[in-house]
């Protein structure tokens, strides 16, 4: 189900930006420093796509057509005069058609894929929180000091290990572009070794 459409800016990387999950970046091509930029000025995200094909720089990438809003919650300047952001991943989207403007910027129209709903997690995945809860304590990091309430829900839980299982980005693509939280929940049961 879609929402409304818009057009966003794309940022295509060769990872995906799950919903949650933190990013940093760093840039130096203009066409990027001017997109972000624009991001601060109008209060708005941009968005994260895999690559499909193509590189990072230089020529624009063929994005993929799912991607996640990416929203700016620090920057700096790096040792080596980079700008450098820290980004989190907010609303799924699905690109309908993209432009590339004059100076290399991916532009796309944009449909708002629906949030997910706060489902409770079904017993068939129960093993899924436990599996969770388990490699953050052993991890640490941000998500590990969260409430138990929150290995009740499905689509957190489905999009933390999909962000912490080691598969393939194009695996992590999958799972992105499913809208369902609990058949991510399934789509990831199958894809653990």
């Amino acid at each position: 189900m879609t929402c409304m459409t818009e057009s966003l800016p794309l940022f295509p990387l060769h990872t995906v930006l799950l919903p949650g999950a933190s990013l940093g970046l760093r840039l130096f091509e203009r066409r990027y420093l001017d997109m972000v930029r624009d991001c601060g000025r109008n209060g708005h995200g941009f968005g994260v796509c895999m690559i499909l094909a193509g590189n990072e720089a230089g020529v624009p990438a063929t994005p993929a057509a799912f991607g996640t809003e990416a929203l700016i919650e620090d920057f700096d300047t790096g040792d080596d005069g980079l700008l450098t952001l820290q980004v989190r991943g907010a609303r799924r989207f699905h690109v309908s058609r993209t432009r590339v403007r004059d100076n290399g910027l991916i532009m796309g129209e944009v449909e708002w894929r629906e949030a997910d709903l706060d489902d409770p997690l079904r017993p068939e995945h129960a093993l899924l929180a436990t599996v969770l809860q388990h490699f953050l304590e052993k991890i640490g990091g941000e998500h590990s000091k969260v409430s138990n309430a929150r290995f009740d829900d499905a689509a957190w839980v489905g999009w933390r290990l999909a962000e912490f299982l080691p598969l393939e980005d194009a695996q992590r693509l999958s799972v992105l572009q499913e809208d369902d939280a609990h058949e991510r929940l399934s789509m990831l049961l199958r894809m653990m070794p």
